[in-house]
């Protein structure tokens, strides 16, 4: 085999390889990646639904407002499972729930790892219809002035509530 013809060989070896390469890394190569979601479920009805609210935890400044918000149908004798991303669940967590009044708003903070859905009545004997669900991850924060530290949250979902019927209160 002349030296050319040897050399013409390991150059479109060489090419294959680069192209086969850059061929495997295009195609395999991941999108976006997809920000956390929750889902709801009552009564035969599943949502899910993706961050209200989404900010970079070191610069709360930098904040995605999509202001999206699942919607789910349910009635006084169906509670309401509430599903967490694994992504959310390792980490420290709060649920708020929502009601008529926003003074009755309550909230609970769930450890990380330990649990991944929550069951919540739809109806509160002192509280009345629930009205909606919020997930929130929260940063600890020190305010400059004071030196008080408190948590705020950088990532937020929400899921509205609609009843098959008006709920009585």
């Amino acid at each position: 085999m002349k030296r050319s013809t040897a050399a013409l060989v390991t150059v479109l070896v060489v090419a294959a390889a680069v192209l086969a390469g850059f061929g495997t890394w295009w195609l395999g190569r991941g999108g976006e990646p997809t920000p956390p979601q929750v889902s709801a479920y009552s009564k035969g009805h599943l949502t899910h639904a993706g961050p209200y609210m989404y900010c970079d935890v070191l610069d709360l400044n930098e904040c995605v407002l999509t202001e999206e918000q699942g919607k789910l149908t349910v009635d006084e004798r169906h509670p309401v499972q509430l599903s967490v991303d694994t992504v959310i669940g390792r980490a420290p967590w709060r649920l708020l729930r929502l009601y008529d009044d926003p003074a009755d708003a309550t909230g609970k903070m769930y450890a990380p790892g330990s649990t991944l859905a929550v069951t919540v009545p739809t109806i509160d004997p002192q509280r009345g219809p629930l009205r909606g669900l919020v997930v929130q991850l929260l940063t600890l924060v020190v305010d400059r002035d004071s030196g008080e530290k408190f948590a705020v949250p950088h990532a937020e979902w929400a899921v509205g509530l609609q009843w098959s019927r008006p709920a009585s209160r």
